[in-house]
């Protein structure tokens, strides 16, 4: 086994969804929207081997790795990527049960895990989302409820390209609500390469209308045959519940084999963090960094 890195690119989707679309990792890291998305941002590069796709990231001045598998990471593969990094090896994104994986290698390598409560995946079944049955989501069907009651000619819409600019408006009018900051100005970066090849990299989405405007919109992209990375969500703050109908509305249209919905990190911000465990996830998914090292000889 040998690893060859290159840049990621919209060429690479075939080759790297092989792997991780039957991988059955839900963790939006492998999501090939967000990976071609972010590329510039982290100079994400790939090796595909037969049975893994490795990605190679500079974050916070730091090269480190991730790796989308179906079984736990050998220690060939290990030993390779320390030669790769020429140091200290840092594997980001693995749940519980990989990192503890690494540990049976223990006699190989010094194995430090470090817990990373920011970056833990929110997945949900699809059709808890699109029924907002049972009584622990009263209050979210209460809310769309409401909604329904006071713009009962709203409209559920696919999202397609015709609809882009309005996305770019109502994005402009919920990032004029926000600070300023290094990922706001990259996420509208990352919407327009999502926009410009909308098609190549298999997205669907939704837009939810009021009297003929936009007032939410949501897109994402398969990680696993049965789960989708739910990669935004968008919604004019002026309308009450616009964000909990195009949550349920986009559920209810999304094609049935999709059985989870992954929500993404709520990046340790306290008001996601909160609106994101009230609707419940199935799972709350780990992720650790994990820091690993030679063992002195």
């Amino acid at each position: 086994m040998t690893l060859s890195f290159h840049p990621l690119t919209l060429s690479d989707r075939e080759a790297v969804q092989a792997v991780s679309l039957q991988a059955g990792r839900r963790n939006c890291n492998y999501t090939f929207a967000n990976l071609v998305g972010w590329q510039f941002l982290f100079d994400t590069e790939v090796c595909v081997l037969d049975d893994a796709v490795v990605l190679r990231y500079m974050f916070k001045g730091e090269q480190v790795y991730t790796v989308c598998r179906a079984t736990k990471i050998p220690k060939e593969l290990i030993e390779l990527l320390l030669e790769d990094c020429q140091g200290e090896l840092t594997i980001i994104g693995l749940e519980d049960s990989q990192a503890q994986e690494l540990l049976e290698l223990r006699s190989a390598f010094t194995i430090e895990i470090e817990p990373v409560r920011d970056q833990y995946n929110y997945i949900y079944h699809r059709e808890s989302l699109a029924s907002l049955h049972g009584r622990h989501l009263n209050g979210k069907r209460n809310h769309i409820n409401r909604f329904r009651a006071e713009h009962p000619g709203f409209e559920y819409r696919p999202l397609t390209p015709a609809l882009f600019d309005e996305c770019r408006h109502l994005a402009e009018l919920w990032r004029e609500e926000k600070q300023p900051s290094e990922t706001i100005t990259a996420e509208r970066r990352v919407m327009e390469t999502i926009f410009s090849h909308w098609e190549a990299l298999g997205m669907m989405g939704g837009a939810v209308y009021v009297d003929q405007t936009m007032v939410a919109f949501t897109y994402g992209a398969a990680i696993t045959t049965d789960t989708f990375d739910i990669c935004v969500e968008k919604a004019d703050r002026r309308v009450e519940g616009a964000f909990a109908i195009i949550n349920q509305q986009f559920a209810q249209h999304l094609p049935e084999h999709y059985i989870f919905l992954n929500r993404e990190e709520d990046m340790g911000l306290p008001g996601l963090r909160k609106a994101k465990l009230s609707y419940h996830p199935e799972i709350l998914l780990t992720y650790n960094a994990v820091h690993i090292r030679k063992n002195d000889s």
